[in-house]
């Protein structure tokens, strides 16, 4: 369906764009339709580039500050300091665009708001919660941090990614995402109504794959929903390479000029395509006016959009009225920044498990020993940008606790042929890995699903594949879009093994010269290594722990590894060496913590029942070991809350394509299992007591809203934090209903003793299901359980609401104003 409306506006920049459209040529207009638009310099036109990358940092620019994955700032709940989050990160990018317009662009393509459906999905860590009030909550904060409040003049324009039913990496290009109307009005849409009902987001990315057989890209809903929510036309624009698959793996339709022109009738306004090269893209549009497959008036409206965008980002005049216009450079990660970025990381540390071991009292604490492959990194993942300095774990509790050892349990080995040993170059730049007579180490560090890597004891660099397929030591660690630093063990009856390249899809070699090459197809034409265990990891960290008063092992993934953009994981299993090594340590020194920094959740059952603490904390970021050596030591209580379920079992998760919530009884709302740790789980180091519950009234019809109010107590001895948290529960219904659904929360700090009444709104028209039959929100009259606690299933207090509807009753297709998750 094409969107013929054209809702321009805002009218403050209408008059400017209706002049430039009124000149622009059509091959100038098709050129603004590409990603990399060309100036007009006969019309002031500068040039303008679409999908600066601002996740959580400004990405692949140079240094600028880098905050916790999304899902960690998630998990603070507070939707402000994400709010102040995303200021941050839009002033690097003006700081950035100011020094170099040409390459760096206004329009920033964040936040993800494709709800966490499933944890294995390999972008697990770009989303904000399985919940899609929750999501569309907290990336409507982070929007409007990076657009600013400024009506007219944007600080920069967000885009929301990924439109939609996006959630699996595996064949993302050809899978379809099948979705009841049901699942579809319930739980996608509404994390991108919010964002874009508040103007917050401007403009939105359309996702990879299919919905109900449909290109994305050629979705009815890009009209039928999208633009009927923001207040003004809003920018869509193309997925990388996207368009260019409608006609190709897709095999949609016949030909690129019948793509282009469907995803331009679709209401797709800037194509993604070909890198730099804007040539294809204009090529295609003007045949598809040749052959009437689209309208100058299509074109119009396209351009339309993007020029209202490029006027409130100041693009299109002088810019002495643009507060943006000239950053100072010293706002790149700035002080102010860097405190935020530690704020952040310490409050979206989540305490999982605690049996009293924390916190540390830096006073009375002995050695400790500070364990693992996490323990002394600090990883980034694709999108998180380039900090200008990292501190870990390690350095964190350095700086806190008085004596602190570390070590990082990895394996130590020698590879060798016969009576020969592979080995690397000593130097910083490192070089191929040849035979040699004397051994040389590696160190081995296990990622999970078979993935290791090794880095050379020699010169501390990591072991990859150049482009002439020979082993090289010369890599910082995995990373890049290909990652050629992983292989897999192939081990033979004989004890020695084989060494497979993953991402070439080789084996390796040994070739006359003695040099080690990737280059080998398959099994029978490989080198047979024997493997000499110099040290065994697991065993000397186990020595360490033992000679310490507490053991932190800090474990997790290595973002750029097994569960990252182009893959998904295939269970929630800790890596088989990191479990190991968890027990190894714990049975040396039974007052362990464990510390998991992962862009997703595990399925820990192990450590739950044997371990006395266990945090998480995603990626965190340049100040990730100061937020967890923060809470490790009591420096800042635990104010983290999981935004979505950590499962106990893979097996208690429908498969990865299933995109039916309902049905599969997917997500909190409807799972009927007992998860590890359920979604809204946090503990804090004081207990909080909840009592007397007070509902403003005990029925309500649609249009109405009950305030519901509970008294919190600080009962310990400790300063806290508690995330008080509304949930529902219909009890009877036309339909299958969730369990129970989060409606509302508050996080309220307390001193020992304090009492707090908080009050949480709920709203009728909020309690209602899509009626497919009669295409509408529909409100019952039913009894709803009110429950208040501090997680969907820590429920403390429960009571009723009755809620009457008129027949027939429905919701109006409008958004709520948009709750702000803080104290009341």
């Amino acid at each position: 369906m094409t969107d013929h409306t054209d809702r321009s506006t805002d009218p403050w920049p209408a008059a400017r764009v209706d002049d430039l459209l009124g000149q622009l040529t059509l091959p100038e207009k098709l050129g603004l339709l590409h990603q990399w638009q060309a100036p007009v310099d006969r019309l002031g036109l500068p040039p303008f580039r679409t999908g600066t990358e601002a996740l959580h940092g400004v990405a692949w620019l140079g240094p600028a500050t880098v905050f916790p994955q999304v899902i960690g700032l998630a998990s603070t709940w507070d939707a402000e300091l994400i709010r102040a989050v995303g200021a941050a990160v839009g002033t690097e990018v003006r700081v950035r665009h100011h020094h170099d317009p040409d390459r760096v662009g206004l329009n920033v393509w964040a936040p993800v708001v494709n709800p966490l459906r499933d944890p294995r999905w390999g972008r697990n860590e770009e989303g904000w919660a399985e919940d899609p009030w929750l999501t569309g909550l907290l990336a409507t904060a982070y929007a409007r941090g990076l657009r600013g409040e400024d009506p007219h003049r944007w600080r920069t324009a967000p885009t929301l990614k990924h439109f939609c039913g996006y959630n699996n990496e595996t064949d993302r290009a050809t899978t379809s995402s099948d979705l009841p109307a049901r699942v579809l009005h319930e739980y996608e849409l509404p994390a991108f109504r919010a964002p874009l009902a508040a103007g917050a987001a401007v403009a939105v990315m359309a996702s990879y794959n299919l919905v109900n057989g449909i290109p994305a890209h050629l979705s009815p809903l890009i009209a039928q929903q999208l633009r009927r929510w923001a207040p003004t036309e809003i920018m869509v624009v193309g997925d990388a390479g996207a368009v260019t698959n409608i006609a190709g793996v897709q095999a949609h339709l016949p030909d690129h000029v019948a793509g282009f022109a469907a995803a331009l009738r679709a209401g797709i306004d800037s194509f993604t395509e070909d890198d730099t090269d804007s040539a294809p893209t204009i090529n295609r549009l003007t045949e598809a006016l040749h052959r009437d497959l689209v309208t100058e008036a299509d074109v119009d409206r396209a351009v339309r959009r993007i020029l209202t965008v490029r006027a409130h980002l100041g693009d299109l005049g002088p810019d002495t009225d643009d507060p943006w216009a000239h950053p100072a450079p010293q706002a790149l990660d700035c002080p102010a920044h860097r405190q935020l970025a530690r704020t952040a990381a310490a409050r979206s540390v989540v305490l999982l498990r605690n049996d009293g071991l924390l916190p540390l009292d830096p006073a009375t604490t002995g050695q400790v020993a500070v364990l693992g492959p996490l323990a002394d990194t600090v990883y980034q993942d694709w999108y998180s940008g380039t900090p200008p300095y990292a501190v870990t774990t390690y350095a964190g509790l350095a700086q806190r606790l008085p004596a602190v050892t570390t070590h990082a349990g990895a394996d130590r080995i020698a590879l060798r042929l016969g009576d020969r040993h592979v080995g690397g170059p000593a130097g910083a730049d490192g070089g191929p890995l040849t035979l040699g007579a004397d051994p040389a180490g590696f160190d081995v560090f296990d990622w999970g699903a078979g993935l290791l890597a090794l880095r050379s004891v020699a010169n501390g660099r990591h072991v990859g594949v150049d482009d002439d397929a020979r082993l090289v030591n010369d890599r910082p660690g995995p990373g890049g879009w290909v990652v050629r630093e992983t292989f897999r063990w192939h081990r033979r009856p004989d004890h020695t093994v084989l060494l497979h390249h993953v991402a070439g899809d080789r084996y390796v070699t040994v070739g006359t010269d003695g040099v080690l090459r990737a280059d080998a197809t398959g099994p029978h034409e490989a080198t047979a290594f024997a493997v000499d265990l110099l040290v065994d990891g697991a065993a000397e960290a186990a020595a360490v722990a033992a000679a310490a008063d507490v053991a932190v092992v800090a474990l997790g993934n290595h973002p750029m590894v097994n569960g990252r953009e182009t893959e998904d994981r295939v269970d929630l299993a800790l890596p088989a060496a990191q479990e190991a090594l968890l027990r190894a340590v714990r049975a040396a020194n039974p007052r362990t913590v464990l510390v998991l920094t992962s862009s997703y959740p595990y399925a820990v059952g192990w450590a739950d029942r044997h371990v006395p603490a266990v945090l998480w904390s995603a990626h965190g970021g340049q100040e990730h070991g100061t937020g967890v050596a923060a809470v490790l030591t009591g420096e800042t209580e635990p104010a983290g809350r999981l935004t979505q379920t950590w499962y106990a079992d893979a097996a208690d998760l429908p498969d990865l394509l299933d995109y039916d919530v309902i049905g599969a009884d997917a997500t909190y709302l409807y799972h009927r299992g007992d998860p590890l740790y359920p979604f809204g789980h946090g503990l804090s180091y004081t207990t909080v007591d909840y009592a007397d519950l007070h509902l403003s009234a005990t029925t309500m019809t649609v249009g109405e809203e009950v305030v519901v109010s509970v008294e919190v107590t600080n009962s310990g001895s400790r300063p806290g934090e508690e995330v008080v948290q509304l949930y529902t529960r219909q009890r009877r219904s036309a339909v299958k209903q969730p369990l129970r659904q989060l409606r509302d929360f508050a996080r309220v700090s307390l001193d020992p003793g304090q009492r707090r009444v908080v009050r949480l709104r709920l709203r009728a028209a909020d309690l209602g299901y899509w009626d497919e039959s009669r295409e509408a929100h529909v409100v019952e009259t039913a009894t709803h359980s009110v429950l208040v606690g501090r997680s969907c299933r820590d429920v403390r207090l429960v009571g009723t609401v009755a809620v009457r509807a008129d027949e027939p009753a429905t919701r109006p297709e409008v958004v709520p104003a948009m709750r702000s998750g803080g104290p009341r």
